[in-house]
């Protein structure tokens, strides 16, 4: 049955070949998506200069404000896009998903002194994202 859903995975027929994404990898995908985003929207602060962030001149990784704003709106382009591609259900999806995530935890803890609140609720988010990745899915078990 093509498009149906059925418990907590969403089924797909992709050309007489069945795909699935299961409940976490939907719950990965929503959060690589909405992590992606909140990322660009720091990126593009940073860029501006806005008056939002704290900047520290004691802390070991320096780099200009410019600079950390490319990265995250580098990153958070290329995470959005990875979570799209988390709802084909595709293995490589998932590999990717947790690479990216992975990167975009270190990018935070490295940005950490500019503005610490978000950076920890993003860090948190994107280890859920990789343990929601990690974890044995339904059709594993079957």
């Amino acid at each position: 049955m093509a498009g149906s859903v059925s418990g907590s995975r969403t089924d797909h027929d992709v050309g007489g070949r069945r795909t699935a994404a299961s409940g976490w990898t939907v719950f990965a995908a929503v959060m690589m998506i909405f992590g992606g985003a909140m990322a660009i929207l720091e990126g593009i602060a940073a860029i501006a200069k806005d008056d939002l962030f704290v900047t520290t001149s004691n802390y070991v990784f320096k780099f200009s404000l410019t600079g950390w704003g490319w990265v995250h709106l580098i990153l958070g382009i290329v995470v959005l896009l990875a979570g799209c591609a988390l709802f084909t259900g595709a293995l490589w999806a998932r590999a990717v998903g947790v690479l990216l995530a992975g990167l975009l935890a270190v990018a935070h803890f490295l940005w950490l002194p500019y503005y610490p609140f978000w950076s920890l609720v993003l860090i948190a988010i994107n280890i859920f994202v990789i343990w929601a990745l990690c974890s044995p899915h339904q059709d594993a078990r079957a």
